[in-house]
């Protein structure tokens, strides 16, 4: 139906794009975004790396490996129209270990299967022609692997929204979902919002706005904060695009990395630390609710039994600089401690089932008329325009 309302919680770059694909597909139907905070992008959208992804490293045939591969190929061309900055700055995922190349050999095989555009195999003369003061054993290049102004993107999707006749509502925390005759009731305190149907995009309080809903505590968010060192700017120059490490296949994140930004900056990190709070941008922030919730899930404990090993490490590097900067400087021995400083964080929405296992792909439920995205992890950003297209496709089935 041409005047039916559609509500979308959440006000980040896959719920803004939501939006807008529903206005594009669906002209007359009333879009409202709810959005708990003052400003759009206020999250994950904006506290990541601003990396678009080639979908190098994605399982094949999975739902990040579909979607990021036809995300990108849209964002590309939003950008371009929108004057949105857009560098196909290229990266490289580089090998340091002779024990590191099988894992090379299998990520090279991966993202063959994916059609990763350019993807070529190079040498350590090869990683030098590339990125001259990069060291390592052997790399992948690919060369349209991108940077942007995600925060910025999602602000324009906004734009497009409202210009549509839709409405972005900020501060507006929901805190009650209700099905009244067919319809959905959402309400924030006094206020209420009456739609026909809803769809959650809540990041890091993804499950717990699906709870209200109906949905199934499976799977629960588990934040992690990611840290950020920022290069001193007679250094930036030694780092001309990204530079990855060979990922760890146990683990859905893909380690310190060299990456510029699109203001030429350049950035090491995120390191994956367990967070004290689901928006703990600081290691001082703390929540009692958020830990009693962390403590009270089987998988949280399944999963410290397996990974603590790891989870030392990271806490290591986090609180030292020396430390964070010796695993990065095996990438580009010229950057070290002295040559970089701490420039911020951000928390990534990590999905736990209760087997302890870390959620890799993008998992979306349906609970009658409300649609909710559980778990949409990097490349969600860059796929953010093909998860819209997903969405609309399931619900308006």
């Amino acid at each position: 139906m041409a005047d039916e309302t559609i509500g979308i919680v959440g006000a980040g770059i896959v719920g803004l794009a939501i939006g807008r694909e529903i206005t594009l597909r669906r002209p007359g139907t009333r879009v409202v975004v709810l959005e708990k905070e003052n400003d759009v992008a206020l999250h994950q959208t904006g506290h990541n790396s601003g990396v678009v992804h080639a979908g190098i490293y994605y399982t094949p045939g999975s739902l990040k490996a579909q979607l990021c591969t036809r995300g990108r190929l849209l964002l590309k061309a939003y950008c371009q129209e929108r004057s949105i900055a857009y560098d196909e700055c290229g990266k490289l995922v580089v090998a340091v270990r002779p024990d590191e190349l099988g894992r090379l050999d299998d990520l090279e095989k991966r993202a063959r299967e994916n059609n990763v555009p350019g993807l070529r195999r190079v040498d350590p003369a090869g990683i030098r022609e590339i990125e001259p003061h990069a060291a390592g054993l052997a790399a992948l290049h690919s060369p349209e692997t991108a940077i942007t102004d995600f925060p910025g993107v999602a602000k324009a999707f906004a734009r497009d929204i409202v210009a549509a006749g839709g409405e972005v509502r900020l501060g507006w925390p929901v805190d009650r979902i209700t099905e009244r005759g067919g319809r959905i009731e959402v309400a924030s305190g006094e206020r209420h919002l009456v739609a026909d149907r809803l769809i959650v995009c809540a990041g890091l309080q993804s499950d717990r706005v699906a709870g209200l809903a109906g949905d199934a505590p499976e799977p629960v968010i588990i934040p992690f904060r990611g840290e950020y060192m920022r290069v001193r700017p007679e250094k930036a120059d030694l780092v001309r695009g990204m530079i990855y490490p060979v990922p760890d296949p146990r683990y859905p994140f893909l380690g310190v990395h060299f990456t510029r930004r699109v203001t030429g900056v350049v950035e090491v990190g995120p390191n994956a630390v367990l967070a004290t709070a689901r928006e703990g941008y600081r290691r001082s922030d703390l929540s009692l609710r958020d830990l009693a919730a962390l403590a009270a899930w089987p998988g949280s404990w399944r999963m410290a039994g397996r990974h603590w090993r790891t989870g030392v490490k990271e806490v290591r590097g986090s609180l030292s600089k020396r430390r964070y900067m010796a695993e990065a400087r095996q990438y580009v021995p010229e950057i070290g401690a002295t040559d970089v400083y701490r420039c911020g964080a951000g928390v990534r929405a990590q999905a736990l089932d209760r087997d302890g296992s870390l959620v890799d792909d993008f998992r979306i439920h349906r609970v009658g008329a409300v649609t909710a995205l559980r778990n949409a992890p990097s490349p969600a950003a860059t796929s953010c325009l093909a998860i819209a297209e997903h969405v609309v496709d399931a619900i308006f089935d």
